[in-house]
């Protein structure tokens, strides 16, 4: 353990193994849109097509992996064309070795960082701060998403992973627009070309000009390169670094999006019966103009949406689960305030989703977003109905309000609302959430963002505010974030999330990245770092103390080896039950644990990352693994088995924990799958499959078939299943096309 630590703080002082970056132009690059008459062929076929072939293409690509500050390797070229309802954007993506052009997958919206992809970003208000994003690989897929705060998460511990955590994280990749692309392999590489319809897109009208970045991966060789340069701390959503799309005249919208949907459905509950139900409801989607837009929603359904992946909770705190139902997640970053899976003062899954996770009627309702006046704006109103006496219809309100300033910086406030109602409603059975919150820009590498909120429940006589101020600075090879944040033990935002209560919270948080040249162990870069937080109650009592120290050893190759170590203290208030009768009592628990983390190259066709932690625990010891493979076979056929156990010894008794899932998927085509999720949770002894059969149209519509099957094992023997089958089509019907 010495050793190892030893070794990071050795690592972390270094400064004369990095490399000097080339420097690219200062100038932001220039992309001219060209207004076409007839609108290119979607083959995927631009080097063929005489519309591509008069447009001068936008090049000269620059890296940021492995080699930042260097041209890119390959040659691309993106042209971009308009008719008066579509937006065209055409590339070739030129390979000098095209037979290891690699297209790991063709599910819509699967990650395009292992994979040949292309993917660009249009900041089509020029705030610097939100944009769309599409892209796709050699497989056609479609991949789109909405960016908020720069792809920032909010306020809270920084994830150094490929996801942002909570519902309101910066990248919101679960939106889904109506547009296509294809695709076309050659001899001479790949090329792709995109059909957006303006009608898909938010933006000012007479707006001739947006912001534009464009990112291009190449497999083989775990390059990334940008068309508007980067420093190589930061990915597409920085926009302030955008280059820039002119020549625009995009169109007054005229935009009547009606999605209906039929549903049937078997319901079997162990009974001799089966009950069957049929269904019916939809979406409207409404323009009002070209940068506000009116949702409604009658009688919402969401039986396509993929189960929950479960947890395992060796703690006395609330577990988060993301929300996947798209109607709350089209701008789901206009309503972020908090920290993303910690503080969460607006959480959409609150809304029709009781607090074991069954399914409640949403009778209704509506959401407004976009811009008036330079002020962003979201409001939403939904309505939930009665389920006999185990929950009450209520109706929820939400008020968002911010505004965009220069240098990445923003002022908002937010209203959240929640009301009994109905015949038996309790009159004090109701909360409301105040909150202001702002972001501000320090130079072009520094931010400072809080916020203050306090919620209004009757009968609460805690402390009801929560706080935050966090600041965060960031350079090509040092990151540093700290912060300090409140939560009252009275604090309860009705339809928000929080995962614990009544503490005061500091932490601190320092990165070095150290990009290598030339090392004869083929190393990428080494990024040691130390992250530390503490929550203490407002008596003073420390609940929680974690300092973690760790160092990532990564590869050119795509292998990558993390050794740390953590610091850990738990101040037990009141006991709790970890296990089926095995308590942790009241105390303050010091320990250390060791932690070794080793993925191999996650774009090879088959993969491994593991996890191997080993230390104290509540007075003992824990022995925890996860283990994941991923397999594919071509673009079409994808699997991946995850293991996690947890082997723990403690005074007041012993257990193990296993929770393990398998996912299987198969795609006839980008929008043709089947899909398994097969999942066992031996802490509740649940068996969980969800199979889905999907033939999508245009924006999350079209044919699908759903089975679920539940089986609980508990005492030995089966005590209680549920199975369900759905069968539901829902069409999008453009009334304007």
């Amino acid at each position: 353990m010495r050793t190892l630590l030893g070794v990071s703080i050795i690592v972390m002082l270094a400064s004369g193994a990095g490399i000097a970056a080339q420097s690219p132009p200062a100038d932001r690059p220039v992309a001219t849109a060209s207004q076409v008459s007839e609108a290119p062929a979607l083959d995927g076929d631009v080097l063929g097509d005489p519309v591509w072939n008069q447009i001068a293409p936008a090049g000269n690509f620059w890296q940021t992996t492995p080699d930042d500050g260097v041209p890119a390797s390959e040659r691309t070229e993106v042209r971009i064309a308009y008719t008066d309802t579509t937006l065209y954007v055409g590339v070739v993506l030129y390979d000098s070795s095209p037979a290891t052009v690699v297209a790991a997958d063709s599910r819509r919206d699967s990650p395009l960082d292992a994979t040949d992809s292309i993917q660009f970003i249009l900041d089509t208000f020029r705030n610097g701060q939100s944009g769309f994003v599409f892209g796709t690989n050699p497989a056609g897929i479609e991949y789109d998403g909405q960016v908020a705060n720069e792809g920032q998460g909010g306020f809270g511990a920084p994830s150094t992973g490929l996801q942002q955590g909570g519902a309101g994280g910066g990248f919101n990749l679960n939106w889904d627009g109506a547009w296509e692309v294809r695709t076309q392999v050659g001899d001479y590489g790949w090329s792709a070309e995109f059909a957006i319809p303006f009608r898909t897109l938010r933006y000012r009208s007479r707006e001739d000009t947006w912001s534009l970045n464009v990112q291009r991966n190449i497999n083989r060789r775990n390059e990334v390169s940008y068309w508007a340069p980067l420093n190589r701390q930061y990915n597409l959503y920085r926009l302030v670094d955008a280059g820039t799309l002119t020549g625009l005249a995009v169109p007054t919208q005229r935009n009547l999006k009606i999605s209906p949907y039929l549903l049937g459905s078997a319901v079997d509950q162990g009974g001799a019966a089966v009950d069957g139900s049929f269904d019916i409801g939809g979406d409207a989607k409404w323009s009002i103009n070209p940068s506000l837009t009116l949702d409604l929603t009658a009688n919402t359904d969401f039986a396509q949406v993929e189960v929950d992946q479960q947890q395992i909770n060796l703690d006395r705190f609330n577990l988060f689960f993301p929300e996947k139902r798209p109607f709350f997640l089209e701008n789901a970053g206009q309503f972020q305030v908090g920290s993303p899976g910690s503080v969460e003062l607006f959480f959409s899954r609150r809304i029709g989703i009781s607090s074991n996770g069954a399914q409640l009627p949403i009778r209704g309702g509506g959401r407004l977003t976009g811009r008036v006046g330079g002020v962003n704006v979201g409001l939403l109103n939904m309505q939930t109905g009665r389920v006999g006496e185990a929950a009450p219809a209520n109706n929820f309100g939400v008020v968002r309000l911010s505004r965009d300033l220069p240098n990445r910086s923003s002022v908002g406030a937010l209203f959240t609302s929640r009301r009994a109602t109905g015949d038996f409603a309790d009159a004090d059975d109701n909360g409301q959430t105040y909150a202001v919150d702002a972001r501000f820009g320090v130079g072009q590498r520094g931010t400072v963002q809080g916020y203050v909120a306090r919620t209004d429940t009757p009968g609460e006589t805690g402390r009801e505010h929560a706080f935050s101020l966090l600041s965060e600075w960031r350079s090509e090879e040092l990151w540093l974030r700290g912060g300090y944040s409140e939560v009252g033990e009275g604090f309860n935002p009705e339809v928000g999330f929080l995962q614990r209560r009544n503490y005061r919270k500091l932490e601190a948080f320092v990165f070095r990245t150290i990009r290598l040249q030339d090392n004869p162990l083929g190393f990428l870069e080494i990024r040691p770092h130390t992250f530390y937080n503490a929550f203490w109650n407002f008596s003073g009592f420390q609940q929680t103390g974690f300092l973690h120290l760790d160092t990532h050893w990564v590869w050119r190759a795509g292998p990558q080896i993390d050794t740390g170590m953590n610091v850990t203290r738990e101040g037990v208030v009141r006991p709790f039950e970890i296990a089926p009768g095995v308590v942790v009592p009241t105390g303050t628990y010091d320990h250390t644990e060791a932690v070794i983390v080793a993925n191999s190259n996650q774009a090879a066709p088959l993969s491994v990352q593991s996890r191997f932690t080993l230390g104290g625990f509540f007075g003992g010891t824990r022995r925890a693994t996860s283990v994941g493979v991923t397999g594919r076979l071509g673009e079409t056929f994808n699997t991946r088995v995850e293991w996690q156990r947890n082997g723990v010894n403690l005074p007041g008794g012993d257990f193990v924990t296993n929770l393990m899932a398998t996912r299987v998927s198969y795609s006839f085509s980008p929008r043709v799958f089947t899909q398994a999720l097969l999942q066992y949770n031996s802490q509740v002894d649940v068996w969980s499959t969800n199979l889905r059969f999907g033939w999508l149209q245009s924006s999350n519509t079209g044919f699908f078939i759903v089975l679920n099957d539940t089986q609980d094992l508990s005492e030995t023997s089966m005590r209680e299943f549920g199975r369900s089958l759905v069968v539901k089509y829902s069409h999008l019907l453009d009334v304007f096309q």
